[in-house]
């Protein structure tokens, strides 16, 4: 009744400004307002004169919005960058997954305790069912891929390559980079804490352990002093 009402004292409006807005696409978004996962319409708009209740001069286009389905509001297209619940999820899982792998890649998986924790890691980041098989076989398929044993990462650019392998860097970054910018502080250091859990679980960080936990560092915009007070904070439990 108030919204029917409120319409009807603006199209009685003598002379105004009206926005008429068109649908060009639709979705799934984050809503700041709502708080969570919602549908969208992605809207164009142009602005004209009203006389009488009818649009008659146009004024020209206005920017265009992302209108919520369920509680209307009105956002820059810009909220579009922030991911749904749903793909933030899928990307934190992902990042701990592929920092799991690069830290066994470089420095092996013969001990025990080293594949117990990275497997830890895993289950809790949403892989329930990931297994020692299962993080095994990735890394026999990623030593296959580069032509390298895990393990036998350099230990630093002498030898022309990134400390963890260029393909296993570029996979670090798009994992981690897409991802950072949504994180708070804690949540960037507490993905690149688990990495150096792994490292740890069998003894002090190898240079090549240390070298993949540095590029996790920089993916994650984490300062190179953060990084190194963090890994420092980070020993083995023996």
């Amino acid at each position: 009744m108030v919204h029917a009402r409120a319409r009807r004292d603006r199209d009685l409006c003598v002379v105004g400004v009206r926005t008429l807005w068109r649908t060009v696409g639709d979705g799934e978004f984050f809503c700041p307002d709502c708080g969570g996962d919602r549908n969208y319409r992605r809207r164009t708009g142009r602005r004209r004169i009203v006389v009488l209740g009818m649009p008659l001069l146009p004024r020209g286009p206005v920017a265009p919005v992302v209108e919520c389905a369920a509680c209307c509001g009105r956002f820059g297209t810009e909220t579009l960058d922030h991911p749904t619940t749903t793909r933030f999820s899928a990307m934190l899982r992902d990042a701990v997954h592929t920092v799991a792998l690069a830290v066994l890649a470089a420095g092996g998986t013969d001990a025990a305790a080293v594949r117990q924790v990275a497997v830890g890691a895993v289950r809790a980041a949403g892989f329930a069912d990931c297994s020692e098989e299962q993080l095994l076989a990735l890394i026999e398929a990623l030593a296959a891929d580069t032509g390298r044993l895990p393990g036998a990462c350099g230990t630093g650019e002498r030898d022309g390559l990134d400390p963890c392998g260029t393909a296993l860097a570029i996979e670090l970054h798009e994992a981690l980079e897409p991802l950072a910018p949504h994180l708070a502080p804690t949540g960037r250091e507490a993905i690149l804490l688990q990495g150096a859990r792994i490292a740890v679980a069998d003894g002090p960080y190898r240079p090549a352990e240390r070298a993949v936990l540095e590029t996790v560092g920089r993916a994650l915009m984490i300062g190179p002093e953060d990084t190194a007070r963090l890994l420092a904070a980070t020993r083995a439990p023996f």
